[in-house]
């Protein structure tokens, strides 16, 4: 298969998944949707925080080579969700249209996708190069069911600290996004440590630990939408 084939088929299946759970999250905020635009300029953002995190994520192995893998875990999901914060605060959390504390939740988690997008696209790139359009859609199925709701559930975590605090003082916000990004971080982190057991028992456990918090998100999710029409009342 042509190198430029390779690439497309890795960024279809890399994309095409993280588009079908962008939808299910924009569908719940219909009411008041954000616009196209800025979604897809905050979705390409976090694609390309990726190719960004890798040399950071490298430099780590140079310099704490010989830490314990934890803290090598805990590190690198730290880059990951501060780059991922990064690519959603320069492109949206900053503008006019954050306007209702929902957004928060709707452009981190549109940059967590976006950044799984692209990762689950160079997780595919190194099977398809060799052939194995099997493997690659394995790893695909399997990313588009854990590693994507990961990054999902981590950004939203700093979405949802940043919404409860929407309106209140700068003080507040910023200790509630420093203790969201330490949750984030932890999850992450956590996530990534019981995976590397490659235990069948452990996997399973873990990836139903995943599915149960999104359940948790969604709940979090229509309690913050709430949140603007009591103040509205107000």
């Amino acid at each position: 298969m042509p190198t430029t084939d390779i690439i497309f088929f890795s960024l279809l299946g890399g994309i095409i998944p993280a588009l079908v759970w962008l939808l299910f999250w924009l569908h719940e905020d219909n009411k008041r949707p954000e616009p196209r635009g800025l979604l897809a300029l905050t979705f390409f953002f976090g694609m390309l925080a990726v190719p960004l995190v890798i040399p950071f994520e490298k430099w780590w192995l140079e310099f704490g080579g010989n830490s314990p893998p934890g803290l090598t875990l805990f590190i690198w999901a730290a880059i990951e969700e501060i780059f991922k914060f990064g690519a959603a605060y320069l492109v949206a959390l900053r503008r006019k249209e954050m306007d209702e504390p929902v957004d928060a939740l709707i452009y981190m988690m549109t940059a967590a996708l976006g950044f799984s997008a692209a990762e689950n696209a160079i997780f595919m790139f190194h099977p398809l190069a060799l052939g194995n359009v099997t493997e690659g859609l394995i790893t695909g199925n399997v990313r588009f069911i854990g590693a994507s709701l990961l990054h999902t559930l981590s950004s939203a975590t700093i979405g949802v600290a940043m919404a409860v605090s929407f309106y209140s003082s700068k003080k507040v916000k910023f200790r509630d996004i420093l203790w969201g990004m330490i949750i984030a971080i932890t999850l992450h982190a956590t996530f990534n440590l019981f995976i590397m057991k490659e235990q069948g028992g452990t996997t399973f456990a873990t990836f139903g630990f995943v599915w149960i918090a999104i359940v948790v998100l969604m709940l979090l999710f229509e309690k913050v939408k709430r949140i603007y029409a009591v103040n509205k009342i107000e």
